[in-house]
């Protein structure tokens, strides 16, 4: 029997407006342009202003555009996944309120969190439905909007996140395209490291949990720091000997977006040309979900049929994982 894969046959991404520049840092937190730029590679990244502006709209204006780009009906669409760690509400979930908006009235829905590896979870997740032949349209979403949860007077968090994110449209192959392999890995004891206290059923929102700002994203940045740099190399070399891959068979790496040191020591450890990695992470800081799916929109112009790609990415939970993907189609 002939096998079936998943291809990337369209991505597509969105960033708002608001740039929030190093600089305006600087009269937030005790911190400066070049302390930012020297530890993590951000120069700016994008904020979604607005009221009831939620992850949904980055969700939602990314998917029109894909579909409009790749000429699918919203109603041909079989299952929408959107990985984000901001939905606009505990439920609905945010995939279901894309789904509403962009007319994907076939189609079931409903969200992932992964942290930062949301994407690649999701990714691997939305190949499966289709690998099996159950589903011919499956659209893939990395969205957050980061600012909804960060304390900006704290440093060590509001300096690095950003909001964005970006959907992919996979649809069946018998050609040697599509998702090739994946490799995906968890360590729950990474928590105490990388979290979100408050608003869940541990701990529900109180006048108590708000004022002692329970409700933002917290991290050990040094721990964290550890943990990625090890780990998300780990795998990016794993999947390439898995698959008998040398750094010259590659054409891309698509690390996540955190840290431009952790993404030089991915790119090392793999042996691959820093010509080779994709980088935006300048532009937009750490979108989290978003991050994969934005650089895939950056370089698509780049992209030829038959690429080499290896998707990385490390996030909270800790969550890690690596995708070896072929590039389905020549950009026009």
């Amino acid at each position: 029997m002939t096998k079936i894969r998943a291809a990337i046959t369209g991505v597509h991404g969105y960033v708002p407006d608001y740039v929030l520049t190093n600089q305006e840092l600087e009269g937030m937190v005790e911190t400066s342009d070049e302390w930012i730029t020297s530890r993590t590679g951000i120069k700016e990244r994008r904020i979604l202003k607005g009221e009831h502006q939620g992850t949904s709209v980055i969700g939602i204006e990314s998917c029109k555009a894909l579909l409009e780009k790749t000429g699918t009906d919203p109603k041909e669409v079989d299952l929408i996944i959107c990985a984000t760690v901001t939905p606009d509400m505990p439920f609905p979930a945010t995939a279901n309120l894309i789904a509403d908006a962009i007319g994907a009235t076939n189609s079931f829905s409903y969200d992932m969190s992964a942290a930062c590896s949301g994407f690649l979870y999701a990714l691997t997740t939305g190949s499966q439905f289709i690998e099996t032949g159950k589903y011919k349209k499956v659209l893939v979403i990395g969205a957050d909007k980061m600012s909804s949860i960060i304390n900006y007077k704290d440093r060590t968090t509001c300096i690095i996140f950003g909001d964005g994110g970006g959907a992919v449209l996979l649809e069946p192959t018998t050609e040697e395209f599509g998702v090739m392999d994946s490799i995906l890995k968890a360590d729950g004891s990474g928590a105490q490291y990388l979290q979100m206290p408050g608003g869940g059923s541990r701990m529900p929102a109180t006048v108590e949990t708000v004022q002692a700002d329970k409700h933002y994203a917290m991290q050990e940045g040094s721990a964290v720091f550890k943990f990625a740099v090890t780990n998300m190399a780990d795998v990016a070399a794993e999947i390439m000997e898995k698959n008998n891959l040398t750094g010259d068979d590659i054409t891309w790496l698509v690390p996540h977006q955190a840290n431009k040191r952790i993404i030089d020591a991915t790119a090392r450890r793999m042996e691959v040309d820093e010509n080779k990695v994709m980088l935006n992470i300048e532009k937009y800081g750490n979108t989290t979900s978003g991050t994969l799916p934005l650089c895939l929109w950056d370089y698509e112009k780049q992209l030829k049929k038959g690429d080499n790609l290896i998707l990385a990415a490390f996030g909270g939970g800790f969550t890690w994982g690596s995708i070896y993907l072929k590039w389905a189609y020549d950009s026009k």
